[in-house]
Formats: C-alpha cells, structure tokens, sequence
C-alpha cells in the first residue's frame, strides 16, 4: 500500500478534528494549576484551517506542502509553532512525490522532526520535540530492518505506541512535569495528531464535535460565558514574515538574527527560508525584535483569514472610519471587566480590546482597534505578556501609523503607564517615561486553582486561593484572606494602594481585604474600585 495526496488529507483533516475535539483535556495538563490553559486551544488552531483540505485531489507532495502552508500561516504559541515546523520538514521530505510507501514516511517524520528542532533555539527534552524524535527514531530503524514494506497502517500504529511510550517519559525528562504530577501538553497534542491520522488510515476518521462541548466547564479550562464569547467558534490565520533583502537571500542565511533574537527572550521557534523569515520569539521587547528584522528585509501584511477561536465575536464589526480630524496620538488598550474598561477610557483611551488571560485577541482584534483610532501614533497596552507578540504583529502590519507597544503586564501597569503620559513630551520620550514607570507597579491578584499540584514546594489542591506577586504563585490558602496576609511583605510602606475588585468578589471579603490593607499600610492612599475582571476576586496594585 502506497500513501496519496488525498488520503493524506483526509489523515490531517482527521488530526485537525480530533485536537479540536480534545483540546480541553490537553489544556488540562498545564503545570501551573493557574487558569490560563491554552495548548490545546492552539495546537487546534494552528490546524484547523486544515478543513480547507476537504474533497483534495492531487499529489502528496501537493498536498504535504498545502498542509504546511496552512499551518505555518496559522500557527499560534509555542506548541503551535513547532506543529507548523515539523510538517513544514514532512512537506520537504516528501517533495515531487505523487504517493509514499512506509520508508518514505518515516524519512518524512524524521525530516519533520530536525525540522522542529532545529527553529528552536533551546530545545527541552521533555517536550512535544522528544515524542516527536521518539516516534520518529522507531520508524526509521524499524523500515531500515526491512520491516512495515507495503504496510503504512501497520508503520502508523508503531508509530502512535512509541509517541505513547515517549509521552509516559516526559515527567521523568522535565522535573516541573514530575512535580505537576502531568506528561507533557504539547506532546499529548502530538499524539492526538497521531491518533487521528491512523484513524484515518484505517477508515474511520475523526469527525469534529459540532458543539465543542469540551470548551468550557473542564479542569484548567476557563469558562468564558460572561465575557458574551460563548464556546470557541472562530478566529483569524495570521502570518508574520520578513520578505528578505537580496543579500540575505538563500536557506540559513540569517544566524545573526537568531543569535540576537535568543538574547531577547524564550521559547525562540525561528523559521530561515529560502526568501524568508518567520519569527516567533517570547520577549519583554518585541520593539527590539522588530526594529532587528528590518535589518534583513521588509515586513509585509499576509492576508488574515478567521479560524475558530474565541474572540470572533468579541468585535463584531470593524468600526467605521473616524470622521473626526486625525490628532497626534492615540491609544489602545486589551483587558476584560467593564470597570477595568471604563477607567482606561476614564484615563484617555480610545479603543479596548477585550482580552486578557485565557483569552488573548487576535492580531486582526487588535489591527481593527489601530484601525479606529483616527491619529498619527497609536500606543497599545497589552497588559498581558502573553499578548505582546500579537501587539507587534500587528504594529508591523500598520504602514500609516506609527504604532508603539508599551510592555505592561498586567492592567494595573497599564492604567499607570496612562497616569504619566505627558502630551507635551515626545512619542518616544513618553514611551521611555512610561515603561519606567510601569516597573514601579507590584501587583497582587487572587485566583483559585483548577487541579491539584506541588510547585516549587507550595502544595496546591483543587479550589484553594492563589495568591500571585507579579503573575508568579506566592501563597496558598483556603480563603482570600489568608493568601493577602501572607503577601504582606509585599505592601511595605506604599504610597498608593487599588484594590480591584473582580466579578465574583463578595462585599464581606472585600471589607475583610480593605481592613487587612489599611491597617497594615495606614499612611497609604487607598482605593477600591470595581473593576469586573474574570478569574481573579481581587487584583491590587501597590505602588
């Protein structure tokens, strides 16, 4: 038995359908017990667009090479990125064939593999990159034994045990794994990715959930109902490129760039092409990013397609362009909870993007928002760090605006980088002031946990509070209470103090919180606002 282009299809779509169906429980096995889960949400998105393969007549190499296009264009997150790389390598392994036998696959998933490895600067073991090479490895040397010859289905199914048995490995590769008590996210997606081909293979493909009932209501998955996004539905393929300038033309042309990228943050996926680059780096200055690929060519915008995610419907309409006269400045923030809107909109705000932890826009969320701001330089406040790479994306996408990011991490840095804006200042000086003053803000939040979990000695069990310094986990305890007295230390002598509250904080504890915070900080100025925000009761800002 040979492999063709459109069984090979069905096998991805089929891959597609079963990561959509299983994304929660790969959500699930995030290490910290904190609600921000979304592996499995990006691994599905990155392969969704997959469903364009539907009734596919061609090549496998056609194919392979239509499969990697999709996904590398709709790639999102790290685990995401790596899927997109690792097919990228299959469509390379496979090209100018009509169909494949069994070596021929297992050379295409060892070229896949090397593929993913090598776009990640530093790569773990442990992760998806180790079930990837595992399954990989077997293949190889069980048809280089002569074995599987004429039996795709049966190489498939060696193929998904040894991803299975690497899977098992991960916690005894990754210690925080073992601590967590979990295998992998990424690589359980993988496996998922495997199941559903084989399924295919063997005539009984995936077929996609039609409710998505999976996406709400699971352990470490958020429940979305009162942000007005209902379950995930759909979302937008976006694609960051750098067109090449002429002296950088040719595969592996551009080291220095990936050398300078890596001193700039994590989770470094880099992707040198023949004629471009596509970058995807986690960093607390995507402006140096950006302003460090302009060097090697010239940024583009790609045609932004909708997927299925669950911001489409949280901006139905791109807004009608402004009437008004365009003024010198304007600005964008992204947060959730209407008091939290209201006061960046009370501060000068033009435009919020809703958006935040678990829910993190688009970059087409957030190119409508720039778009509506009628002015000359647009600031955007992501106030997550999880969304300063969109921020970017889209920054780069904006030929008629000077788009500039301020990196606040939380909404409580964003409402201070607004409180020192100075009109009278300089686009670039107020983006200094304000990323100085932004590193003044401690911020405390208040969340509970979604599973059991042992990290870095703090045993966590189902439902207790998570007290958060900064976005890291300091404290545990049964009641809000309890976790804010042992953050104290955190609250020594501050000059100004906001508590705000959150959508499911209760006017007892909120009293409880107010007495603890002036009585231990009583020459403070305090403040307590509503602020509407999901997930967690209480976020104070100490400042």
């Amino acid at each position: 038995m040979k492999l063709d282009g459109k069984k090979f299809s069905e096998m991805c779509i089929s891959a597609a359908n079963a990561l959509n169906n299983d994304q929660a429980i790969i959500n699930a096995l995030n290490v910290f017990p904190v609600p921000d889960g979304d592996t499995g949400v990006n691994m599905s998105l990155t392969m969704s667009t997959l469903q364009n393969l539907n009734n596919f007549s061609g090549t496998v190499s056609e194919c392979a090479t239509k499969v990697a296009d999709y996904m590398l264009r709709a790639a999102r997150g790290n685990s995401g990125a790596i899927l997109s790389l690792f097919f990228r390598g299959f469509a390379k392994a496979v090209k100018g064939l009509d169909e494949v036998d069994a070596a021929d696959v297992a050379r295409a998933l060892n070229q896949g593999t090397k593929e993913a490895y090598g776009a990640v600067m530093t790569p773990t073991e442990g992760t998806i990159l180790t079930v990837m090479r595992i399954c990989a490895e077997h293949a190889v040397e069980a048809t280089e034994r002569g074995e599987y010859q004429g039996d795709i289905v049966g190489l498939f199914g060696l193929i998904l045990r040894s991803a299975n048995e690497a899977l098992a490995m991960t916690p005894d590769l990754l210690p925080v794994l073992k601590e967590a008590n979990v295998v992998d996210a990424g690589g359980s997606g993988f496996v998922t990715v495997l199941a559903g081909m084989l399924a295919a293979l063997n005539g009984q493909p995936v077929a996609r959930m039609g409710g998505n009932e999976t996406s709400a209501g699971t352990p470490g998955v958020a429940d979305f109902g009162s942000f007005e996004t209902g379950d995930i539905k759909f979302a937008y393929c976006t694609e960051c490129i750098v067109d090449k300038d002429t002296a950088y033309k040719g595969e592996g042309t551009c080291g220095e760039l990936r050398d300078y990228l890596a001193g700039l943050g994590d989770s470094l996926v880099f992707i040198d092409d023949e004629s471009m680059i596509k970058i995807h780096v986690h960093t607390n200055h995507p402006g140096k990013v950006l302003e460090k690929a302009l060097r090697h060519g010239s940024l583009y915008t790609v045609k932004i397609e909708n997927m299925r995610n669950q911001h489409t419907e949280l901006i139905d309409e791109k807004p009608a362009a402004p009437k008004e006269p365009r003024k010198p400045v304007g600005f964008v923030s992204i947060s959730v909870g209407e008091g939290v809107a209201a006061t960046f909109r009370d501060l000068g705000v033009d435009y919020v993007v809703p958006g935040g932890q678990t829910m993190n826009p688009s970059t087409e969320d957030v190119l409508r928002a720039i778009d509506a701001v009628n002015a000359d330089t647009v600031f955007i406040l992501p106030n997550n760090k999880n969304i300063f790479l969109v921020a970017e994306r889209a920054a780069e996408m904006t030929e008629d605006k000077k788009i500039i990011v301020i990196h606040s991490a939380q909404f409580t840095q964003g409402f201070t980088a607004m409180m020192v804006y100075d009109e009278t200042l300089a686009p670039e000086e107020n983006a200094a002031a304000m990323e100085e003053a932004i590193t003044g803000v401690t911020t405390l939040s208040f969340t509970r946990a979604v599973r059991d979990a042992e990290i870095d000695g703090l045993s966590i069990k189902d439902g207790e509070v998570l007290g958060l310094v900064g976005g890291k986990v300091k404290s545990v305890a049964g009641e809000i209470p309890a976790a804010l007295a042992a953050l104290m230390e955190h609250v020594s002598e501050p000059a100004f103090i906001s508590v705000y509250c959150g959508a499911d904080a209760v006017p007892e504890i909120t009293a409880k919180v107010e007495e603890m915070l002036r009585t231990n900080a009583p020459d403070a100025e305090l403040m307590v606002l509503d602020g509407g925000q999901p997930l967690y009761d209480y976020v104070i800002a100490v400042e």
